[in-house]
């Protein structure tokens, strides 16, 4: 079920609202029981079949936190450390087998010459976050970080619907208080108009700007395969389009899920904070799926030494890090690349602070304006050229579309650009500018390119409009200064409803969101 559907608005979530807070003045148990029932038929609707798999992972990580925090009261610290060994790796198999199983069968066999086979196996949606989740959990459990046990409330810590499919990443310390508080459970009116006027916010980035500049993203990345040679021009626009779909794609998920948790009380962390307005590599995973950047950070490379054992090492764990951050997204070669393009960002980036160090400066200092304004556009056009081999479908492929982005293919401009100014076009077109268009770029293209990035760069997001009400936890100080602070009122409602209004007279174009298939 997708939250930008008409069952999901208009059925779902008001009948399981409802149920909620209605239960909740029968017993607080009774509340979180239904709600997590909701959440797993929120699961369930998309493929009734993996409802099994998700509560067998459930109660064996449950299962195995009880046998490791036991083990931690006996002071077993050998037999617990087993345990933890043995349940990740479980959650490690099961991760495996569905998700990277054949992208190694068929790799094994290009290499040996073998014609091995698993069959078609489908990828249970979500099951990245909720591993993840499970695993958080049970280092939290083994470092004696986790102190409740409420299986309803554990189970609900893991389905809850706002988070299952696309995340964030949560962690037991964050959730299962929140679920324990009695507060949660009393409707408040605070709560339903902060969690709507994000919501809304997000729906409205996912419908109208996502899906709507995504119509100019599918044609460029499949040219190269169609035999369609793309000028720099091209290129370029496409990997900008592709760059500008996915960030209000994930940062309108992002909104919907945060928007979506306010309504029953409980305060998500911040997953999504202006990452294209970073200074550098650094700061831009600071600021992009921070609870998956945190659950790397925490979970693997700081295990593997993080930043203790001398630069060699270092550089090697950040590596590491990123190309298993890489694979986290998806079994692909294409992944891999990403993953070791941020993962040489990062050794670039940590080297350069290294010398700024050694020649007495301060790498944190505050940055002149133009200064600022030339390492943003540097980290984003590294950025953006690293998200080509994200989205491409192959090798081959994303190997086409930076030969173009590089200058291979010739820097000519499509024909027809300029039409509307006669006379720049053909002073142009005498200086040998244009070739023969493939039909890739409009006017209309063009149009949503530098419309939104001036929205990215310089427009301030839902957290910083919303920062009176804490929309989320672990929101970045300071926040930016804006005047445009939301204030319940009349002109504020107005101006809500007439970004609801425009998304859902739109949800019949309704589109998965990018993170779904990760």
């Amino acid at each position: 079920m997708l939250f930008n559907s008409y069952p999901f608005l208009l059925l779902y979530l008001p009948i399981v609202l409802i149920g909620f807070f209605q239960l909740a003045r029968v017993g607080h148990a009774y509340a979180a029981g239904w709600l997590a029932l909701a959440s797993l038929f929120f699961y369930g609707y998309w493929n009734p079949a993996y409802v099994g798999l998700l509560l067998g992972s459930i109660i064996f990580n449950y299962a195995m936190g009880l046998w490791i925090a036991k083990a931690g009261i006996r002071h077993q610290a050998k037999h617990k450390k087993a345990l933890l060994a043995f349940a990740i790796g479980g959650d490690l198999i099961l991760l495996g087998y569905y998700k990277y199983a054949n992208f190694f069968i068929t790799n094994l066999n290009a290499v040996a010459g073998t014609g091995w086979s698993l069959g078609d196996i489908i990828l249970p949606l979500g099951i990245s976050f909720f591993t993840f989740t499970q695993i958080a959990f049970l280092v939290d459990t083994y470092q004696g970080k986790a102190r409740e046990y409420n299986f309803i409330h554990y189970v609900l810590f893991v389905t809850y619907f706002p988070h299952l499919i696309a995340g964030p990443v949560l962690h037991h310390k964050e959730m299962m208080p929140q679920f324990a508080h009695a507060a949660t459970y009393r409707f408040n009116a605070e709560n339903m108009s902060v969690g709507w006027t994000i919501f809304f916010i997000g729906l409205f980035k996912k419908v109208i700007i996502a899906d709507g500049i995504a119509a100019h993203v599918g044609p460029v990345f499949s040219a190269p395969a169609a035999g369609v040679m793309l000028s720099f021009f091209e290129a370029w626009a496409g990997a900008l389009c592709y760059t500008l779909q996915l960030y209000f794609d994930f940062s309108g998920y992002s909104d919907m899920a945060i928007g979506l948790s306010r309504m029953f009380g409980i305060i998500l962390p911040l997953n999504f904070h202006s990452p294209y307005k970073a200074v550098n590599i650094i700061e831009f995973w600071r600021r992009w799926h921070m609870t998956l950047s945190r659950f790397l950070r925490d979970y693997l490379y700081i295990p593997l030494g993080g930043n203790q054992k001398g630069k060699t090492r270092r550089y090697l764990n950040l590596i590491v890090t990123m190309l298993l951050g890489g694979l986290w997204h998806g079994a692909g070669w294409t992944f891999v690349v990403w993953g070791a393009l941020h993962g040489l960002y990062l050794i670039i980036n940590h080297a350069w602070h290294a010398v700024r160090r050694a020649l007495g400066q301060d790498p944190n200092r505050p940055l002149s304006r133009p200064m600022h304004a030339l390492c943003v556009f540097i980290t984003f056009i590294a950025v953006v050229f690293a998200w080509v081999f994200f989205r491409a479908d192959d090798l081959p492929t994303a190997l086409s579309l930076v030969k173009a982005m590089l200058g291979g293919n010739g820097f000519t401009l499509p024909d027809n650009l300029f039409t509307r100014l006669p006379a720049l076009h053909a002073w142009l077109s005498t200086q040998g500018w244009f070739a023969p268009s493939n039909g890739l770029t409009s006017g209309g293209m063009l149009n949503w390119i530098w419309i939104l990035l001036l929205v990215v760069w310089f427009a301030p997001n839902t957290q910083t409009i919303l920062q009176q009400f804490k929309p989320a936890s672990d929101v970045p100080q300071p926040i930016e200064r804006t005047r445009l602070l939301w204030k319940p009122g009349l002109l504020s409602a107005l101006l809500i409803w007439a970004l609801a209004f425009t998304a859902l007279i739109n949800l019949s174009k309704q589109s998965a969101f990018l993170y779904f298939q990760f």
